[in-house]
């Protein structure tokens, strides 16, 4: 392990350093492994904890069994959209809607590094990443913490400038964020994907174990779009989470009013036992959270693997990461991008929408899951959709407010 004294003239101490072992870095760190031409690699995992916890859950959908099948927890099959006047169950075939929980992913991923003596770890606050010339021909990136440092070939981090379940530091980096985008021509569109969640038990079945409910937007709205997402996992229990994509995030007592009306009116006069809670906020943005420039390479959300419109995220963080670990077996430059611009332009589109409050997000979402089967929107969501796909979707919206929001966008002006 380097340390503060480290010569630059130095070799390399590693080839890869990962900063942040969430989950991006614990996706890279996994692929990681299991390319052969890489495994034998030296890696510096750098975290705050390696104590993890349950502090998240991931959803995502795929045709086959690719993506961490053996941790998952559950899948379904049909998924239900509901608003107001308006119920409509979808079948997702041939997609599947699947459920890892955060803590059997990351004791996976560790598990099996930690039986590796390539890979390093340090627990520790990193304070800063700075690209460095190693050799004449070469570069490298040198990561900084309290009383200690180490040099890598290639540095990818996923550390943001707030941490995720700290909702008070999140809406303190909004609110700078938002100054610092001042001086573009216009303010670019920046939401939170905020939630809270809690997987109840109750004594006797109430749920629907075959259908995820993945929006029902008959919930306080707050000026936003807000609805409830409901994944029973048996008969008797389910994680049931409000979420809102908002400029602001609201109190911890504001989730809760919401989630012990939305159980009480759902299921009066049961009680049910509180197994586990979640809290978050996933930035929805297209503006650039990171300036990092080679060697140093931003990951996950930091790197803009989150699909700005949805704040869906998972699966595209497993597309970034394969890709950067199949760049490196053919030492081809690292790019990070995982979204087309085509897909990039509507999520900008969406946001403007949502941002400046040209029409409901809950009617937009009910239009579209209410014109077109699941598979057709999986797709678009999935940036897989064909351009007759992406025509099909957009037909299901008005045309006097999603035009003029293009045009807008397009040009860049308010």
């Amino acid at each position: 392990m380097s340390n503060s004294s480290t010569s630059i003239a130095d070799t390399f101490t590693y080839d890869y350093i990962i900063a942040g072992a969430g989950g991006a870095g614990l996706s890279l760190l996994h692929y990681l492994m299991n390319a052969p031409s890489l495994s034998e690699k030296s890696i510096l995992v750098i975290d705050k904890s390696f104590n993890k916890t349950n502090d998240r859950t991931w959803c995502f959908w795929e045709k086959d069994t690719i993506i961490f099948n053996d941790l998952v927890v559950k899948h379904w099959e049909t998924i239900s959209i509901q608003a107001t006047n308006f119920k409509k169950e979808l079948p997702t075939t041939p997609y599947s809607y699947k459920m890892i929980q955060g803590i059997d992913f990351y004791n996976f991923i560790l598990t099996a590094a930690k039986q590796n003596s390539n890979i390093h770890w340090r627990e520790t606050t990193v304070l800063n990443l700075v690209p460095i010339n190693l050799l004449s021909k070469e570069e490298g990136a040198k990561v900084e913490w309290e009383g200690g440092e180490a040099i890598g070939k290639y540095v990818f981090s996923s550390i943001l400038p707030f941490q995720m379940n700290q909702l008070a530091s999140a809406a303190a980096f909004s609110k700078s964020l938002h100054s610092f985008d001042a001086v573009n021509k216009y303010q670019t569109p920046f939401l939170w994907q905020h939630f809270k969640g809690r997987v109840v038990q109750y004594d006797q079945p109430v749920f629907n174990v075959k259908v995820a409910t993945l929006m029902d937007f008959n919930v306080p709205q707050f000026g936003a779009t807000a609805f409830m997402y409901q994944l029973p996992l048996n008969d008797k229990e389910a994680l049931v989470e409000y979420t809102l994509f908002s400029d602001t995030i609201l109190k911890n007592n504001e989730y809760d009013q919401v989630l012990d009306n939305y159980l009480n009116t759902h299921f009066p006069e049961l009680t049910y036992t509180v197994l586990h809670e979640e809290i978050g906020a996933i930035p929805m943005t297209q503006i650039a959270l990171s300036m990092y420039e080679a060697p140093i390479y931003s990951i996950g959300a930091l790197g803009a693997a989150v699909k700005a419109s949805t704040g869906y995220a998972f699966q595209f963080i497993q597309e970034q990461c394969k890709n950067i670990v199949m760049q490196l077996e053919k030492n081809k430059p690292i790019e990070t991008k995982v979204h087309t611009t085509r897909h990039q332009f509507y999520d900008a589109v969406l946001l403007h929408i949502l941002f400046y409050h040209k029409m409901e997000g809950a009617e937009i979402f009910k239009r579209i899951f209410a014109k077109n089967k699941a598979v057709t929107v999986f797709k678009f969501l999935s940036n897989t959709s064909s351009i007759l796909e992406d025509i099909q979707i957009m037909r299901s919206l008005p045309t006097r407010i999603f035009l003029p929001a293009a045009l807008r966008v397009f040009f860049g002006s308010r």
